[in-house]
């Protein structure tokens, strides 16, 4: 391939946002110069030169996320690189990414999902300056790590729903329609910030983070999952709409992180769920034996995102991690082998991809 760059669009039809990717011969590649690069749609491949980092080298990682260290014997889950059809995903440039990163502060808001992709992405810089020194703190819900050498702050806040959950009286009022000045006041003192929520909509029973909803003057005990998800998002743009300076804040929404608890959604025993997966599938799960499908919340998520005045970059996950069955810590999310887990991610792993998707957009910028 030549030396020259190459400029690849990237169109998603459902935000009407357009993102230029300009990259060099080592990134991308059009297969055919007529075809538009749509990094979101490919196929997973192995790849011996991954991982990207070693887990056992990253004190980072969150003991639940430690695949390796709590006892999990297969590896090759860690070998497979994200192919998008028509070009190539950039690859993981330590040494660009500090210099476009130099100073900058990024924050992760969400739930657990976006720590995992937050630990991913800590891993990744560590591993690139394994000399380095770097200064983690943990004040709820917020952990920060800096990073000296590249003057770069890391930073994730626990925040699963975005807008409000109150004590109100004896009971936990999750409030619809509002977002809390002071939480978001600090996401405006950032210069990347990396949205995510969905799971914790789903939750109910003990595991539900509240005990009662509110929209405007309207309480109710409860109401269509979706719609509430919708609700609490529109909230969210409106909140965006008015207050971001997109010249100085770039934003993102981890798109919809798929789970693989019904393995019968692929061909296989519906016992097994997750565990037991030491490769790809050929064809995405369609989880259509979900309580509420994933499709549905990935459809709401691009359908609001459409309203926004300003520019929201989507990493837009949902459809390549569904193909990852076998990257999740199944039984080896506790070094007891105790539960399975079939939500989050074993790092190194899918969640590394969603970061080099990140790193990708960062460089048009």
């Amino acid at each position: 391939m030549s030396n020259t760059a190459c400029k690849v669009s990237v169109v998603s039809a459902v935000l009407a946002v357009t993102i230029s990717l300009l990259t060099h011969d080592s990134n991308a590649e059009h297969k055919d110069d007529n075809t538009k690069c749509d990094l979101y749609k490919g196929s997973w491949v192995f790849d011996k030169s991954y991982p990207l980092y070693d887990s056992a080298k990253c004190p980072l990682i969150l003991q639940q996320f430690n695949c390796p260290g709590n006892g999990r014997p297969d590896l090759r889950y860690q070998k497979y690189r994200w192919q998008p059809n028509n070009c190539n995903l950039t690859r993981w440039d330590e040494r660009e990414f500090g210099r476009k990163m130099r100073g900058k502060r990024i924050m992760f808001v969400g739930d657990s999902l976006s720590m995992n992709q937050w630990q991913s992405l800590a891993c990744m810089i560590l591993s690139s300056y394994p000399r380095s020194p770097y200064h983690p703190t943990n004040t709820p819900p917020l952990s920060t790590i800096f990073f000296p050498e590249l003057n770069v702050t890391l930073m994730y806040m626990r925040n699963a729903l975005i807008v409000d959950l109150e004590i109100q009286k004896t009971h936990k009022v999750l409030k619809l329609d509002s977002i809390n000045s002071a939480t978001a006041n600090q996401w405006l003192q950032t210069d990347v910030l990396i949205f995510d929520t969905w799971h914790w909509w789903l939750h109910t029973g003990r595991k539900q983070p509240w005990d009662l909803i509110q929209d405007g003057k309207i309480m109710r005990k409860e109401m269509d999952r979706l719609k509430a998800y919708e609700r609490g998002l529109m909230t969210w743009t409106k909140w965006i709409n008015k207050n971001l300076d997109a010249n100085r804040v770039k934003v993102f929404f981890q798109g919809v992180s798929p789970d693989h608890w019904n393995a019968s959604d692929w061909g296989m025993p519906e016992t097994q769920r997750c565990g037991g997966e030491e490769e790809p599938l050929k064809q995405a799960a369609t989880v259509e034996g979900e309580v509420i499908n994933y499709r549905s919340a990935d459809f709401i998520l691009k359908k609001v995102l459409k309203r926004l005045k300003k520019p929201v970059h989507l990493l837009d996950i949902e459809e390549l991690s569904k193909f990852r069955v076998d990257g999740h810590p199944s039984i080896y999310g506790n070094p007891k082998k105790i539960g399975m887990d079939c939500t989050h991610w074993c790092l190194p792993g899918v969640p590394d991809t969603w970061n080099q998707l990140l790193y990708a957009t960062l460089l048009t910028f």
